[in-house]
């Protein structure tokens, strides 16, 4: 429920740095300047003009839920009831806001929203869905599907 940012060009060299960001956001400027061959200067240049344009939102790590003992990970699907759209925004936020909804997705199609949840045990999962979902007079339905394991792939931040 964001603007999108105009698109912002990028060359070969712009590109070949951010496959180097998404493997290792704390790498070196001496160190991503030699995996992609161009000097420091260069570098430290296109990923301040990067940051700038809106390409690079945010330099963040790959937390490991399990080994905090986040052991439930469910893809949870919402419907909107008609005509509870003038609500949307702020149910959006609500739950978007939840301590364990790791990630949040408005949609075009059958389901309006599907949340990634990640929580410590299945009886969480399950409170969360009565509590903070089933219970909102805007939600017409939920549908869950537990998530067994998730791979990231090359494009994923």
């Amino acid at each position: 429920m964001r603007d999108s940012p105009a698109q912002a060009s990028i060359d070969d060299v712009d590109g070949r740095l951010l496959d180097e960001l998404r493997r290792d956001a704390r790498m070196p400027l001496s160190r991503l300047a030699g995996a992609v061959g161009v000097a420091a200067s260069t570098v430290h240049a296109r990923v301040t003009r990067l940051v700038a344009s809106g390409v690079i939102r945010r330099f963040t790590i790959d937390v490991n839920p399990a080994a905090l003992g986040y052991d439930t990970e469910a893809l949870v699907s919402v419907r909107i009831r008609p005509g509870a759209r003038a609500q949307l925004t702020a149910f959006a936020e609500q739950v978007a806001d939840h301590p364990d909804v790791a990630q949040f997705f408005y949609l075009a199609g059958a389901e309006d929203f599907v949340i990634h949840y990640r929580g410590r045990t299945r009886h969480d999962l399950r409170d969360f869905v009565t509590d903070h979902l089933s219970t909102q007079p805007i939600v017409a339905a939920t549908s869950t599907s537990l998530i067994f394991e998730h791979t990231r792939g090359p494009l994923s931040d």
